[in-house]
């Protein structure tokens, strides 16, 4: 008796080698290869400035039409672009550019790598319009774009556009939707390497109206917030005017909720509790919140998905302008280029947590540390060539508000590029010697 358990034991540890050597087991191993794509600037159109916020003088830039794919370096934190779109290098750094109208207008806008849906919640179809929307292919191929307008009179025909490769389009206002006055857009490549960029300017006559660089929103939701919204005060204590443009683009009617958020605290405008919107419909809603601060963010809840933006008046240097403020996304940590801009940073969350790490122009890093509750703003420094945020909380979106001699602009605090993560196909011997 005394034996059975060894022997027991033997003959199970016999059976597995045995089992072992007929069954041939591969463990394997992925390799991976990580990068960030390559972000891209609008162009230049006739008549604009525009220049290209940097945190290297060594990143790497093609320009777009250039049918090789050789890059130089920048040379610059701040680079000028005559008229071509550029395809930038940034290894995680988001560029921001910056494009104006002398004495006129000027407005901001991310250098983004290409995007599969951009709403565009701005514009203009009427008289008055000189707005264009701008569709890049930054790709080696032709691209294919399907382009959906909305109005006050709803739903446009939606047209198809063919886009050279290493090329861009540019596609007036005034054509997507003849006479509108209220535009909402959105662009659906098909196939391609596809951005888009939108330009609102108005005009009367010989008259400037201002303008502003759209920024677009990727993706309809039922939770929105628009974090950076500036509210100029005039001579006689009255505040600005601002108009709330929104729509559900689904077959759904929606009930819609606006909260506006700013120092003076948290309310619902009149008649904006629960307000039924038409499906297909570009609505607007006018603003004149009785508040003294001079930031404020709005959140907006619906039952249905919608997309959204605030156009708000501002006076610089005597002259009228407007200012197109989008939705964002939730805040993560990210890198941004804002050399030449010191802007005001507009951070919306219950609660606002936010760790910034500023680096100057001779490379001095300085940490930062926001914290609020509903809506905390920060001016970015003089002499700063980017900011990180190294550290944030939940729940908090964060917006940019810019003012020059030309013009005031926004651009929301979000990842131009975002780090992407590709398998790298094995090399196996087997495959040739069966």
């Amino acid at each position: 008796m005394t034996l059975i358990r060894p022997l027991r034991f033997l003959a199970i540890l016999i059976s597995v080698v045995g089992i072992s050597s007929i069954l041939s087991v591969t463990v394997t191993t992925k390799d991976y290869s990580e990068s960030y794509p390559l972000v891209v600037c609008p162009p230049t159109l006739d008549g604009l400035g525009s220049q290209i916020s940097l945190s290297s003088k060594k990143t790497p830039f093609q320009r777009l039409q250039n049918r090789t794919t050789k890059t130089t370096q920048v040379k610059v934190l701040r680079l000028p672009v005559n008229k071509d779109s550029l395809v930038i290098t940034s290894e995680g750094v988001t560029p921001v550019v910056w494009q104006s109208r002398s004495g006129s207008w000027a407005g901001g806008a991310l250098c983004m790598s290409p995007a599969a849906s951009q709403w565009f919640v701005g514009g203009s179809a009427d008289i008055t319009t000189r707005g264009r929307l701008i569709i890049v292919n930054s790709g080696l191929s032709d691209a294919v774009v399907g382009i959906e307008s909305f109005s006050e009179n709803g739903k446009q025909p939606s047209r198809t556009l063919n886009v050279s490769s290493k090329n861009y389009a540019v596609v007036p206002l005034d054509s997507l939707a003849p006479g509108d006055r209220i535009l909402s857009v959105h662009v659906a490549p098909r196939s391609g390497r596809i951005n888009a960029f939108m330009i609102d300017e108005q005009v009367k006559g010989l008259k400037a109206l201002g303008g502003d660089l759209v920024n677009p929103a990727v993706a309809v939701s039922k939770n929105l917030v628009i974090p950076a919204i500036p509210n100029q005060i005039s001579k006689n204590t009255s505040a600005l005017p601002h108009t709330l443009r929104v729509l559900a683009p689904g077959d759904v009617d929606a009930s819609i909720t606006v909260e506006i958020v700013s120092g003076d605290g948290v309310f619902v405008p009149v008649g904006l509790n629960s307000r039924s919107i038409k499906a297909g419909i570009v609505t607007e809603f006018q603003l004149d919140p009785n508040i003294t601060s001079k930031v404020m963010a709005i959140r907006i809840s619906a039952t249905e998905p919608v997309v959204a933006a605030v156009k708000s008046t501002v006076v610089v240097s005597g002259r009228k302008d407007f200012v197109w403020s989008t939705s964002g996304t939730e805040l993560v940590p990210l890198t941004m280029a804002v050399t030449g801009l010191n802007p005001v940073i507009s951070f919306a969350g219950e609660s606002i947590n936010v760790s910034i790490d500023v680096t100057l122009i001779n490379g001095k890093v300085i940490r930062n540390n926001v914290k609020g509750a509903d809506i905390a703003n920060w001016r970015i420094p003089k002499n700063v060539r980017s900011f990180t945020v190294v550290k944030v909380g939940p729940a908090t979106f964060a917006g940019a508000l810019v003012s020059s001699s030309n013009g005031y602009g926004y651009f929301p605090i979000t990842s131009g590029s975002i780090l992407t993560k590709i398998e790298v196909p094995d090399s196996n011997i087997r495959v040739l010697n069966p």
